[in-house]
Parts: C-alpha cells; structure tokens; sequence
C-alpha cells in the first residue's frame, strides 16, 4: 500500500516549500494505533513554521499539518475497540498524509454526531481559544480581538458573549467579514483605520491578538494600565515592538508550550469538555481539495474572504 504526505524540507514559502511525495506504507510500530486520515484543514499555525519564522522550536524536514480527523484501522491488542472509530491523531507526525502512527493515550475519539468536517477542525482554534479564555477571564470586560475575521477570533467572539464580556470588538482586514462580526455582536474596526484602532484600544481591558507588527504595536502601546494584551499569533509575521510604559501588559500564549507535559487524561478531558462547545458554535464554511490538489487549496487559504480548505487525504 502506497503512503503520501506533504513535506518540506527547508524553509520558505509554503507554496515553493511542500512536495507531495509517495513511499510504500510501512508496517505499524509496536504499541502505536495505525490511523487513515480522512480530513486535515490549512490553517495559519500549520503555514508559519514553514515559513521559518518558529525555527527555534520546528526543524525540516517535517510533514506539515497539526490537525486532522481519520479512523483507526489497526491497533495493539488493549486497543482493538478502537479499530474503526474515527479519532483525532494529535500532537506527534504532521497530519498532511495519509497515514498517521500515533501513541494510543493521545488519540481523542470522536463522538458519533460530530460531522468529519467539524472533527477535523476541533483542535488548533477550539482548544486555543478555549484555553485563552480559562486564562484569561472576560466576565465584565472590554474585549479586543485582532484578526477578527479568522476561526480563533470568531470562537473568542462567541465564547466572550458566552462568558459575560461587557463588549467585543474586531479588528478585520477583509470587507467581507464585516457583516458576519456585526451579526455575532462585535464591533467591527478595519485594519487600515489606524485611528480608530488607537482608539478602541485606548478602551480595551483585554486584546487577544493574532496578528502582532504594526496594528498590535498600536494596540499594545495604547492600552490602558491594567490591561492585558496576549500574543498568540503572528499573521503579520513581524513582532509587536512595545513601549517601556507597555512591556508589563504584554505576554504571550503559545497552546502547545501551555499544555506541556499534560498527563493523558487531562488531555482526554480537554477534548470531553470541548465538544459540547463545538456543538453549539458556528463555525466557517468549507471547501475540500484533494491532496495532489494541495496547491489550489493555500491558493484557497490566502484568498481574503475564502471558505476554509481542507484537505480531503484519501481522494
């Protein structure tokens, strides 16, 4: 059986970077469940470290993809009530391929209602933002989301509501999304209206920001004493420079360096806590490429405006 993946094996840009390349499926490592992949999304965290910009913590040659929805289709003996269920192959091998080994204890079961094109998408921007808003409570205060037309910020956005925020406010690149931030109850704020940037910052207890460079530098510098302003993305792909007034309101949220070490279970319970969530949240449309089509779907990816690509792994 043939076994395909996306690598790269040197930084640059994604585009130029991956190479959809093919080797026979080797056998199941001993104690692994062997995983078929079904659906895996392209999301800005499964680009960026292609790029180079993470090289301190991610060195090619690696398959890329950090999420992704399969079925079981072997397993250790302890394991054999899996064969068959669909789960989540998480924290280990780059989930752009086919077929994925993964240690048993991390793999998360999907429940029966949840649709392959939620499941795929559970991880990244759910669990980010779930974990953001445990950090960070927003009950009763003004909220600043940058990036706001992404799946992280829309989650923040309603998780926000959900938790009792006074106010939430988005800071957008595409016009497109004007309309859809309106309708969830979120001040809309463009990107190039500098001006009233500054000033929606000069409100903001808490700015959840994915973009850093030039729009977080402003909110950053503009806040208010007391506030907090968390970095958990890089969009831009340039720093937030802070003011020495600022330094103390800046810090950081990485999900992979916040979850640690976590023992199984708690790692378990995350995701039993999160589909309930799921369930209920609106999430963003779809289109599905297949793998030799990967290129159309980052084309798909960088389009302001697009449906979110998946990468459909086994057509």
């Amino acid at each position: 059986m043939e076994h395909r993946a996306l690598w790269y094996r040197n930084f640059g840009p994604p585009q130029d970077c991956l190479s959809l390349e093919s080797a026979p499926l080797g056998s199941r490592p001993e104690g692994t469940l062997r995983i078929e992949m079904r659906l895996a999304p392209v999301n800005p965290s499964d680009l960026i470290p292609i790029t180079g910009a993470y090289r301190h913590r991610v060195q090619p040659p690696q398959v890329a993809g950090y999420e992704g929805v399969g079925h079981v289709t072997d397993a250790p003996a302890a394991y054999q009530h899996l064969i068959g269920r669909r789960v989540l192959s998480l924290r280990g091998n780059g989930t752009w391929q086919t077929h994925i080994d993964a240690a048993p204890a991390l793999a998360i079961p999907v429940p029966d209602d949840i649709p392959d094109v939620l499941a795929a998408r559970a991880y990244i921007n759910p669990l980010a933002a779930h974990l953001m808003l445990k950090t960070w409570p927003v009950k009763d205060r003004h909220v600043l989301l940058t990036g706001a037309g992404s799946t992280c910020a829309s989650l923040l956005a309603q998780w926000a509501w959900r938790d009792g925020a006074r106010s939430v406010t988005g800071v957008y690149r595409s016009d497109s999304r004007k309309a859809e931030l309106e309708a969830m109850g979120v001040e809309p704020v463009s990107l190039v209206d500098t001006s009233r940037v500054r000033t929606v910052a000069e409100k903001a207890d808490l700015t959840l920001d994915a973009l850093g460079g030039e729009t977080g530098s402003i909110i950053l510098n503009a806040m208010p004493a007391g506030g907090a302003f968390v970095s958990y993305g890089l969009l831009s792909g340039k720093p937030v420079m802070a003011e020495a007034h600022a330094r103390e309101t800046h810090t950081r949220f990485h999900m992979r360096e916040s979850l640690g070490l976590i023992a199984p279970q708690i790692w378990q319970t995350l995701f039993q806590n999160l589909w309930p969530m799921l369930r209920e949240a609106k999430m963003p449309d779809t289109d599905i490429y297949t793998l030799e089509d990967w290129q159309s779907a980052l084309a798909a990816y960088a389009r302001p405006g697009s449906r979110k690509p998946l990468l459909d792994l086994q057509a």
